[in-house]
């Protein structure tokens, strides 16, 4: 019997809103996030008409706001964020998680929002189960003072990149593939290469 590996994308597969959105609103209140916004509004604009990379108006966004920030203030900014915005994950989607991590099913949460943010959202749910759970996001740079540099120290994990980390961290998915059921979520154009590679691939499953 195939053991089954399910693959979810999570801004707007498994939540209700973009959370690099509503983080940067929490973290740094809405003055703030308003005047970034509108600095930032014609990168943004070139970003969307794809005359601009997406990886590089993201990670300079972050930066305005982030760099310069300890990593370990900026851990504790996300946990803070994850517990008061459950209301973002979907219901839909929290039931099919506690059916999977009931089953000890393997879970892994593929994001190209930063995985320090992503994580906490499954703490509780994730708590009691034996499943082989991870998550897998873009990773902030930090340096040896333990500062936030404003850059990414991956690649946006997004598009063919989202496969490309999945692979890395279970190499076990290539090697062994016939061993293994594939199920992946999502809901966009950076989640196409994820769902491609799927056995059984779900588009705004939990809407």
């Amino acid at each position: 019997m195939k053991k089954k590996v399910y693959l979810f994308d999570f801004d707007g597969t498994l939540t209700s809103a973009d959370t690099l959105l509503e983080f940067i609103r929490y973290a740094c209140g809405r003055r703030r996030f308003f005047i970034g916004f509108a600095l930032f509004s014609p990168l943004l604009v070139l970003m969307k008409l794809h005359l601009y990379p997406n990886y590089r108006a993201k990670q300079r966004l972050f930066a305005w706001y982030f760099k310069g920030m300890s990593i370990d203030n900026f851990d504790l900014v996300c946990r803070r964020f994850a517990h008061h915005n459950q209301r973002l994950m979907r219901q839909k989607a929290l039931d099919r998680l506690r059916e999977i991590f009931h089953n000890n099913d393997t879970l892994c949460v593929v994001s190209a929002s930063i995985d320090n943010w992503v994580r906490p959202f499954f703490d509780n749910i994730s708590k009691a189960s034996r499943s082989d759970f991870r998550v897998i996001g873009t990773e902030v740079e930090v340096d040896t003072d333990g500062v936030l540099t404003g850059r990414f120290r991956t690649h946006n994990c997004y598009g063919a990149e989202k496969v490309r980390r999945v692979l890395e961290a279970m190499p076990q998915l290539k090697s062994n593939r016939d061993d293994f059921w594939v199920v992946a979520c999502g809901d966009s154009r950076g989640d196409k290469e994820l769902l491609e590679f799927a056995d059984e691939a779900h588009f705004k499953p939990f809407r």
